[in-house]
């Protein structure tokens, strides 16, 4: 069996279920889904994540990354996208392995490993990419999902295996974000913080001054920074961020449109309703009644 196949045979076997299941593996999650979907909005949390069977299309702004077997993606920050399942069925459900990133693990890896962590600084690419499947990373993956097998092992080779992954995908260097997110003084390192401080923030008055020096950064070079990593203003991200919470309010504590807008931040309903419906297409009021 290709260890492609023995990937797909272990996700389908402990995600049994369409969605998204979390595992007794730290930061690991399986995603399988048994038809496409129309394109959803939603936050995505810095990751990898290994298709193995069937296909998925994200958009970041007018970047559009399309990848499947042969091709992962890597989200370096917390970033507004839309995501859409283009293949899957019944018989071949889309299957997906998703290692969510710890910024912790990623920097204690780079300083052992001694490289040129700064040498990609320059690129400017936004914070979202695709890079090739190699033979060593799935080899490391099946490994990792194996231990769901044997839950006696998880605590002491989890965390190795982790390392290892993440140690193929920065040495086959095809992932310069990952060398970036966990290196002091890099623009992508000054940008998280900028998204970390405004993930915290987000329902108060925006202020540049304020979050350029939470970043470190002047406010031109942290503005073109982040423009780079999330193809938005900050003031954007900000309403995507109150725009999703809103959504989250509505529906699954079924709050009012008005009350939801107010707990985000928004002081005019009428802004509120207008941007929620440019964004997701449907009217707060809708969101708020199914």
């Amino acid at each position: 069996m290709t260890p492609l196949r023995a990937l797909a045979t272990l996700i389908a076997r402990h995600a049994p279920q369409d969605g998204t299941t979390s595992t007794a593996i730290p930061r690991v999650e399986l995603v399988r889904t048994a038809s496409p979907q129309a394109p959803v909005q939603v936050l995505h949390e810095p990751a990898l994540c290994l298709v193995v069977q069937g296909r998925k299309q994200v958009m970041l702004g007018q970047h559009t990354f399309t990848y499947d077997a042969a091709h992962y993606l890597a989200v370096s920050a917390a970033l507004p996208v839309s995501g859409q399942i283009l293949e899957a069925t019944p018989e071949r459900p889309y299957l997906c392995f998703r290692l969510n990133l710890d910024s912790s693990v990623l920097t204690t890896l780079l300083r052992e490993m001694l490289s040129d962590v700064r040498r990609e600084v320059t690129a400017r690419t936004p914070g979202l990419t695709l890079a090739q499947v190699t033979p060593a990373l799935l080899n490391v993956a099946v490994q990792l999902v194996k231990l769901l097998d044997s839950p006696e092992d998880i605590s002491v080779l989890a965390p190795l295996l982790e390392r290892e992954l993440l140690y193929r995908a920065i040495k086959d260097d095809q992932l310069p974000l990952l060398r970036q997110i966990a290196t002091e003084g890099t623009p992508m390192h000054q940008v998280n913080r900028a998204l970390t401080w405004l993930r915290a923030h987000y329902t108060e008055p925006f202020s540049m001054k304020v979050l350029a020096a939470e970043a470190r950064m002047s406010p031109s070079a942290l503005y073109e920074h982040f423009r780079t990593v999330t193809t938005m203003s900050p003031l954007q991200y900000q309403k995507q961020l109150r725009l999703q919470e809103a959504r989250r309010l509505l529906t699954s504590q079924r709050l009012g449109a008005a009350k939801a807008g107010y707990a985000v931040g928004y002081e005019s309903p009428s802004q509120f309703s207008r941007e929620y419906r440019r964004w997701f297409g449907v009217t707060p009021a809708r969101d708020a009644t199914h």
